[in-house]
């Protein structure tokens, strides 16, 4: 074979490697942007704890409580009868609020009673513990890490106190309807977190 028709085999090749390639945007850092793979399962790599909050809460929060809140009844029941692993779920209550503890500014909670039994609900402006993100279902493996996970938590308890009025004194004996998530612990209903909160006209 002669160099001129080396030359034109070489030509071809290189053509058919420039044609089979594909092009990629590169983001801000000069990075390639892959496309996403339609067959990955779900995964929050590549949001803040506090993105995934705001952009799940009508969808994994809301919804979900909406749909699954357990009423007094319910609530009562497992109490009665608790797991050996803490479980935690929404519930949806309506009521008198006995008191208002705002002994702590910063973690106000209101008290309503569940058949006699007090249920501590937690209305900021600062809550803690787990009880939103685990009752909404999410799961660690959905995340890169264990302190992303842990971050998730504080994430949705802080975008929970935007969505709820100011709670003080003047609610102590008033009617209320509150959709909260609690863990419930050895028969015991821990961490409630409220979502919504609203008195209702007598």
């Amino acid at each position: 074979m002669s160099l001129k028709q080396w030359g034109a085999v070489l030509t071809g090749c290189a053509a058919l490697l420039l044609t089979a390639c594909t092009v990629v945007d590169l983001d801000a850092d000069g990075k390639p942007i892959m496309p996403a793979d339609p067959n990955a399962k779900a995964s929050f790599d590549n949001q803040t704890p506090q993105q995934i909050a705001q952009q799940t809460w009508q969808s994994r929060v809301l919804d979900t409580a909406s749909q699954h809140a357990l009423d007094a009844s319910a609530l009562s029941t497992q109490l009665k009868t608790p797991s050996s692993t803490p479980q935690s779920v929404f519930v949806r209550l309506s009521g008198k609020i006995e008191r208002v503890d705002n002994s702590n500014e910063r973690e106000q909670k209101l008290v309503m009673m569940v058949n006699g039994q007090p249920v501590e609900i937690q209305s900021g402006p600062v809550m803690r513990g787990n009880a939103i993100r685990d009752a909404a279902g999410f799961r660690f493996e959905e995340f890169t890490n264990q302190v992303q996970f842990a971050q998730l938590s504080r994430a949705f308890n802080r975008e929970a106190v935007t969505h709820l009025p100011k709670v003080d004194e003047s609610w102590n004996g008033k009617n209320a309807s509150v959709t909260f998530a609690t863990t419930i612990t050895a028969g015991k209903a821990d961490e409630a977190a409220a979502l919504e909160l609203k008195q209702e006209t007598p």
